[in-house]
Parts: structure tokens; C-alpha cells; sequence
């Protein structure tokens, strides 16, 4: 009988139960799961930290806060797990006629696409028609690596210099207005406008 390969959900796991009902930040569990994965097939797990936000988004961790997870074995509810179930995902896909919803790329270009939850499951979102949205490879990987605001930004440099090439006035005037918006409120300043400006 083949032994069950242990898994980093596993060892996640194994952690959390040993402290069941503890808040938790995720640097000791990481810790804890790196050292036991090293001793069982000598290298390095990869993305602990992801599979503790999967574990929560599966409804088994709650999230007490930014970071800090507890295990509570009397509060585990279950839930589907990230991606939507096919029928949804093909109901979202031709609502949106195929197409990416930020820049109208589909699989005629070429392009993969992928059903997006525009509020992820981890901040309450669910696995409806509603909550989803078609995105492209591109796009999917910067809404899932970068806040809210941070991908919108990001969009934005991009059709102001779309823009700035075609010379459409009034789409570079509404691009810096924008701009000028995310300035006034301090947000996602890390994020450079474009230097060249726009005569």
C-alpha cells in the first residue's frame, strides 16, 4: 500500500490543530511548515502562505486579521473553493461575450481567459454569476497580484498611453483627471504616472 505523500496543507494544518483556538500570524506557521517539509523531502515548500489563504477561503482557518488566522474546529463551514463551478463559469464567460472585460481581448486573439470573482471568496464573495467576471491571463494576474486601486492605476497608465499615441484628446483629459484624483487622496502613490506628459 503506497503511503500518503503529507502535503504543505498538511502540515499547515498539523500546526493549527496543536493550536486550536489561538490567534495566529502566518510567519511561525510558514516557520513551523519550511523546517517539517525540509526533514520529509529535503527542499523548500513553495507558497505556504497561499495555501493558508486557501485553507481559509475553503472555510476550515477564519481570518482574524491581516496576516493572523485561528483554527476553530466548532466553526469550520465549508465552501466551494475558488473556481466556479463549470456551468457558472460559462454562463459569466457568455455574458461577457468571451471577451476580457478590461481590454476586450478573447480566445479569437489568441487569449486565455478566466472567470474572476470581483469580490475575492477570502473577503465574503461567493461563486455566483453576479460575483464573476471574464478576465484575460494578463489582467487576471494583476487583479490577483495587486489591490483594487494598484490594478486600476495600472490600467489606467495603459490607456493614457494608448491614448497619447491615437492623440485622443478627450480620453488623455479623462485619464488625468484620474490621475489627479489618485494624487489628491494619496492613494497608490508608489505607482509612477507616466513622466512624459501629453502637450
Amino acid at each position: 500500500m503506497t503511503k500518503k505523500r503529507i502535503t504543505i496543507s498538511d502540515l499547515i494544518m498539523e500546526y493549527f490543530q496543536k493550536h486550536i483556538k489561538q490567534e495566529l500570524p502566518h510567519g511561525p506557521v510558514v516557520d513551523y511548515v519550511e523546517e517539517k517539509y525540509k526533514k520529509l523531502y529535503n527542499k523548500k515548500p513553495r507558497d505556504t502562505w497561499r495555501q493558508i489563504r486557501r485553507l481559509h477561503q475553503e472555510g476550515i482557518l477564519i481570518k482574524v486579521k491581516k496576516g493572523v488566522y485561528m483554527y476553530d474546529p466548532d466553526k469550520i463551514t465549508k465552501k466551494e473553493l475558488f473556481e466556479f463551478p463549470p456551468e457558472v463559469k460559462e454562463e459569466i464567460f457568455k455574458r461577457d461575450g468571451y471577451r476580457c472585460v478590461v481590454c476586450g481581448r478573447g480566445r479569437e486573439d489568441g487569449v486565455e481567459i478566466h472567470a474572476d470573482h470581483r469580490l475575492p471568496l477570502d473577503k465574503g464573495g461567493t461563486n455566483t454569476i453576479e460575483n464573476g467576471q471574464t478576465l484575460c491571463s494578463e489582467h487576471n494576474f494583476l487583479k490577483k497580484n495587486y489591490s483594487q486601486t494598484e490594478f486600476g492605476k495600472r490600467f489606467l497608465i495603459k490607456l493614457y498611453e494608448e491614448a497619447v499615441k491615437k492623440n485622443d484628446q478627450r480620453m488623455i483629459n479623462f485619464c488625468k483627471e484620474i490621475f489627479d484624483l489618485y494624487n489628491k487622496y494619496g492613494i497608490n502613490s508608489h505607482i509612477k504616472r507616466p513622466n512624459k506628459e501629453h502637450k
